[in-house]
């Protein structure tokens, strides 16, 4: 199965957490598509793609949050909703160890709100970001979609529990909701500095040593944002043609797997500053050590497959904060991203 541009022609979508890092590359593409955008705004989030490409002067605003049932069932009621991608979170590790009820109310409340306004206004389509934390711990890798929702951490927790739910909604309830779990996702636009590629990037732009807070030999994958963007639409599409989709998970991944210590290494060498070696403190807790995947059930269902490279996707990458930096913010994608 292809991405059929047409299929998103004047559809209506809600987006949540549209002002994240992946909800504005994907508020952006479906812009490309014609589709019609309605986003769920929280906060102003300055800096983010949405606001500065202006994204919220080209789709319907709703202000609100994750916690308001009420207002989730009438944006979907009155903007006639189609499609909800399902991104709005706390997805920062780091955050979830300190505010552990905090990310539990925004991803594991957040997403039951969700669902059962989508269930009371018969939404067609539901594709939840999950993350392949939610499988937690496990002896036997790459994990598959067959794998345990096992997570024991406070963020993995709350994606396991998301998870689980979305399954009771799509069995118990016939709720057309499928789950995307992706590798690490990096690209252009990504904020969070506390995440190694773009945390990376920002110090070698600054001529600092990066600072690893693990022992470097945590494992890990990844997929570029465009790539994952690809993915969830064409879940989308696929949801919309086969109904007995619901309830799946699918994985998206490079199928690659670095240490921390090895990818920090390829973006210093990709900068051209490998006299910049990192720091190594090693304190780190309450994080998996090894985390990788397959993707072959979207190969095969999907027909989805990565467009980037993990060196084409750091090339972009570290591209855009170049841009950013001398004041050359890469501007909007003018068109769809082509088909394989």
């Amino acid at each position: 199965m292809s991405v059929q541009h047409n299929h998103w022609r004047d559809r209506s979508v809600l987006v949540t957490g549209a002002t994240g890092f992946l909800g504005g590359w994907l508020v952006k593409e479906l812009l490309a598509r014609h589709a019609k955008v309605v986003a769920l705004v929280r906060d102003g989030a300055p800096g983010s793609l949405f606001q500065a490409e202006r994204l919220a002067d080209r789709v319907d605003v709703v202000r609100g949050a994750l916690s308001d049932r009420d207002l989730l069932r009438r944006a979907m009621c009155e903007y006639d909703v189609e499609t909800v991608f399902h991104l709005g979170a706390q997805a920062l590790v780091g955050v979830a160890r300190a505010d552990p009820i905090g990310t539990l109310e925004a991803n594991v409340a957040g997403t039951w709100n969700l669902l059962e306004a989508a269930r009371q206004s018969s939404i067609r389509e539901v594709v939840v970001a999950s993350s392949d934390k939610a499988y937690g711990i496990s002896s036997t890798l790459p994990y598959a979609e067959t794998h345990p929702m096992d997570g024991r951490y406070p963020y993995d927790v709350s994606k396991s529990c998301a998870d689980l739910i979305c399954r009771m909604y799509a069995e118990t309830y016939g709720v057309q909701v499928c789950m995307t779990r992706c590798g690490n996702l990096f690209g252009g636009g990504d904020l969070n500095f506390s995440r190694t590629i773009p945390g990376v990037i920002r110090a070698t732009q600054r001529g600092e040593r990066f600072v690893i807070r693990s022992d470097g030999r945590y494992v890990r994958d990844f997929i570029y944002v465009q790539d994952a963007v690809l993915g969830y639409l064409m879940l989308a599409e696929a949801m919309a043609i086969d109904r007995t989709l619901r309830g799946n998970a699918f994985n998206f991944s490079l199928e690659v797997r670095f240490t921390v210590l090895e990818l920090v290494k390829l973006v210093l060498t990709m900068m051209g500053r490998r006299d910049l070696s990192p720091i190594v403190q090693n304190i780190a807790t309450d994080e998996i050590r090894e985390q990788y995947m397959v993707a072959d059930k979207a190969r095969h269902l999907l027909g989805w497959l990565p467009r980037f490279t993990m060196e084409e996707g750091l090339r972009e990458t570290i591209a855009w904060y170049a841009n950013e930096r001398e004041g050359t913010r890469a501007t909007p994608v003018p068109h769809p991203i082509p088909l394989h």
